[in-house]
């Protein structure tokens, strides 16, 4: 037995030496110090995974993708249910141009046009479109009665929140809708008071016909 185990021993031997001769006499011999295995210890990390971009929607995904003005997906993606909401409860969705054009109408000083805001208490002294009406839905008796008597005779009330994916002026809209206001006078205005400060339109400064303003001419 001990000689048959001594026998296989220098069989193996043998044939480890000759291998190593081999490759290192061939050509394509492996490199012993080579480390074939990058993705194993002492490799580089692997490079992060590229960001796809659909460029119909403007929209980016991945762990940290941004769209094109800074403003993270998932809010992105928040404004837009918010529109598609407002679209399945047949509200009207007003732009810029359209509210601006709006306000300066001559009606806006007969009250025939008027503007409702659905933020709270500190957001609408803070500044908010000139004489609009408070109608905080989370309070909606403490402003409900006036809104619906300045509704009564308005022609078009446009409704708005901070915008992007602020929710408070779709649930105001839906519920004037449901308290008797016809859907075809609200229009939601989804940018919002931050859109209407950003282009510089005048603000009104604490309670409704305060008369403190600032921001831009009327």
């Amino acid at each position: 037995m001990k000689g048959v185990l001594r026998e296989t021993v220098a069989v193996l031997a043998a044939g480890i030496l000759l291998g190593l001769m081999a490759n290192l006499l061939s050509p394509r011999g492996l490199a012993l110090g080579r480390n074939y295995f990058p993705g194993v210890r002492g490799a580089a990390p692997l490079p992060p995974a590229p960001i796809q971009t659909n460029l119909a929607q403007g929209v980016q995904t991945g762990a940290a993708a941004t769209n094109a003005t800074g403003t993270n997906q998932a809010a992105v993606l928040t404004a837009a249910m918010v529109e598609a909401r407002l679209k399945e409860n047949g509200l009207q969705i007003g732009d810029s141009n359209r509210v601006v054009e709006l306000y300066r109408d001559p009606r806006f000083a007969q009250e025939a046009i008027i503007f409702v805001d659905a933020r709270e208490d500190r957001e609408y002294q803070e500044g908010h479109v000139p004489a609009a009406y408070q109608f905080y839905h989370y309070r909606a008796a403490d402003y409900l009665a006036g809104v619906l008597a300045a509704s009564q005779t308005a022609e078009q009330i446009v409704i708005y929140c901070n915008g992007g994916n602020c929710e408070d002026s779709l649930f105001a809209a839906i519920m004037l809708r449901d308290a008797g206001v016809p859907a075809a006078k609200l229009l939601v205005y989804t940018g919002g008071m931050m859109e209407w400060a950003a282009n510089g339109l005048p603000v009104e400064l604490g309670a409704r016909r305060s008369g403190q303003m600032k921001g831009g001419p009327r």
